[in-house]
């Protein structure tokens, strides 16, 4: 089986070896173990599932959260030849019939889901009758409550367990807690404990923190200072705009990206920065994913990312080629405040989340007990402005909803156009004999896309109106008219977010907010806040240690290459000294204040130079400070 799978890495990939940890979690699904993989971004999680999927028959079901993330893999195995396919919200109940019934026939081999699928009876029944060789739980995280980014419908996957009976389930993810591996492995209902974990460290990632309160300024310094391409991250799509114009304003290839553009426009932004025409990308959280870009030398976080796990996957798409690459975190006084603000408006009044439940249903004119597994174009603006209510607080409620599985919220799709014929060829002929006006538009449209009869193919409206030499509105009107004639299923693009229910809708009087899991959540949404407050005001610790050991890592040396580490290493003293020494100065000084001359004299008679080096450094950190009269006193 080696020799197989590594034949399938050259023949498909083009590599002669797996990385670390990839071919013992091949070997371990191929044994129909079932696995947890914690590999950190970039770290080739895909890899891990593709290869033994196409070393056995039949068919990969993929579950994913990203729909960009799914995209982007479906494209790419697509290029070298593997037939793979994603299911996600925006598609229509005859495009849906028609992949899933691909599916069951092998047309497939992989098929992309998002989590919200698994509660549709359609899906589900369609589900018995594949011929699956693996379950793999991308983003497996989301399974958890104790994550920082739960999924109720994740819940689900348990349950199609129960007639895959004997098919092992892959789950992947980059940033899990020890109580998160454990609740993971139990929530899909592992057969026994079984999981694999490399190493959360970065060894040429330098984590480095800078309090500063002009932080545009700051940055500007940064990308000046610093080569190469780089991602910024703020927290608003507004900010993304305005700090890209300013970049550009200093002579620095800049675009800014965020779910509310344009698929075209994002893929452009993207393609540029990845061919070097745009150096800096500023960017909401919604950039990143599936975005593979090795070269990536430094990522700079204007505000702070709302948890460790966040933090730690963003910054990680820096340096995947190995070589030195920069995570800059930008800090100052008012962050707090804001951290603070920012998880009272994530959670809102329960009275206020049924408010916008209920207005949702009317917006989109749904009856009660209807509306199950169906999906709608969702302009968040227009809904708020309609219901005079702000936006943002829209957004949080419909969060909200999506814990209590309600419905799901799906961010920009960017779904392109799709074309299916309904009828069959030798109909189409005879269609073109006796509407001789569509012959030429039918025959330029045969030519230019494969596979209309069996599946819903993507095809690009000005692409076609060029071949077929009419204009773009001529051409669209032609594939609309067709469409009415029942000659073929025309689906235009979409860019609009998209809200599917999940449930039937219910009457507003019996909709019970589960107020204790609530309050749950947000407590473990401040205590992830906290901790990177704490990760960012500290200056006595490696800043990789902290992280290593917030993921359960303990790390006993320090990474050398951080903000903490560099200072550090000019005192030129052992780990072990300077431990020593901060102890005694700080029995010394917690209690009583002492002349710095008594200090140093005191505390290593003959060693004066290295306790002034310790005494500075512990100054510099903000741990001791001189109050009046010389004296020195620690610092609370």
């Amino acid at each position: 089986m080696r020799s197989k799978i590594s034949e399938i890495l050259t023949s498909y990939w083009g590599y002669s070896t797996f990385r670390p940890l990839q071919e013992d979690i091949i070997l371990s699904v191929l044994e129909g173990k079932d696995t947890l993989a914690l590999l950190p971004t970039g770290g080739g999680k895909s890899i891990c599932f593709q290869v033994p999927a196409l070393a056995k028959e039949g068919l990969c079901l993929v579950i994913s959260p990203l729909i960009a993330l799914m995209k982007d893999q479906v494209g790419h195995l697509t290029e070298k030849g593997i037939p793979a396919a994603s299911l996600v919200s925006g598609m229509n109940y005859r495009e849906i019939d028609t992949l899933l019934d691909n599916c069951i026939y092998g047309k497939y081999k992989f098929l992309y889901v998002s989590p919200e699928r698994l509660t549709s009876e359609m899906f589900l029944e369609r589900l018995r009758q594949m011929r699956i060789n693996l379950i793999a739980v991308d983003e497996a995280h989301c399974i958890s409550q104790w994550g920082y980014d739960f999924r109720p419908p994740y819940l689900q996957i348990a349950a199609i367990r129960e007639f895959l009976p004997g098919v092992p389930v892959l789950a992947l993810t980059a940033t899990a807690t020890t109580e998160v591996r454990k609740d993971i492995q139990k929530q899909l209902h592992f057969n026994s404990k079984n999981i694999f974990i490399k190493s959360f460290e970065r060894k040429n990632l330098s984590y480095v923190v800078l309090r500063e309160e002009d932080k545009t300024g700051r940055l500007l310094k940064i990308v000046k200072t610093l080569k190469g391409s780089g991602v910024v991250y703020v927290r608003t799509r507004k900010k993304a705009q305005e700090v890209s114009e300013i970049l550009q304003k200093n002579d620095i290839r800049s675009g800014f990206y965020h779910a509310g553009l344009s698929q075209d426009l994002r893929s452009r932004i993207q393609n540029n920065w990845k061919k070097g025409t745009i150096r800096v990308v500023v960017a909401t959280n919604a950039f990143g994913m599936g975005i593979d870009k090795s070269d990536v030398r430094f990522v700079v976080h204007l505000d702070l990312p709302d948890s460790p796990e966040a933090y730690y996957q963003e910054a990680g798409r820096g340096g995947r080629d190995e070589k030195r690459a920069f995570a800059v975190l930008l800090f100052n006084d008012h962050d707090p405040e804001e951290m603070e603000e920012r998880a009272r408006l994530a959670f809102p009044e329960t009275s206020t989340v049924k408010l916008v439940y209920q207005a949702l249903g009317n917006f989109f004119q749904l009856p009660v007990g209807s509306g199950k597994g169906i999906s709608f174009a969702f302009d968040i603006r227009e809904f708020s402005t309609q219901y005079n209510l702000q936006p943002g607080e829209v957004f949080n409620c419909i969060r909200v909803l999506e814990l209590q599985g309600l419905l799901s919220y799906t961010d920009s799709p960017g779904m392109h156009s799709r074309l299916h014929f309904t009828i069959g060829y030798d109909q189409v002929y005879q269609y073109q004999v006796s509407h001789p006006g569509t012959d030429h538009f039918l025959k330029i449209l045969l030519r230019s896309y494969e596979g209309l009869f069996s599946d819903y193919v993507i095809i690009h409206e000005s692409d076609l109106a060029l071949r077929s030499g009419i204009p773009l509105s001529a051409c669209i009107s032609n594939l609309k008219s067709l469409s009415r004639m029942k000659i073929l299923d025309y689906i235009p693009a979409s860019d609009m977010p998209q809200i599917t229910f999940t449930e039937e809708r219910q009457d507003i009087k019996n909709i019970l907010i589960d107020r204790q899991h609530l309050a749950e959540r947000k407590q473990r949404f401040q205590i992830k806040a906290r901790y990177i407050l704490d990760y960012a005001s500290r200056k006595d610790e490696c800043r990789s240690k902290l992280l290593l050991a917030y993921f359960g890592e303990e790390s006993l040396l320090r990474c050398g290459n951080c903000d903490y580490c560099l200072e550090r290493n000019k005192i030129d003293i052992s780990d072990l000294e300077l431990n020593l020494l901060h102890t005694k100065i700080a029995a010394e000084l917690k209690n009583k204040k002492v002349r710095l001359e008594d200090l140093v004299n005191h505390l290593q008679p003959g060693k004066e130079k290295q306790t002034m080096k310790v005494v500075e450094w512990l100054m510099d950190n903000r741990k001791i400070r001189f109050s009046t009269g010389n004296f020195l006193e620690w610092v609370e």
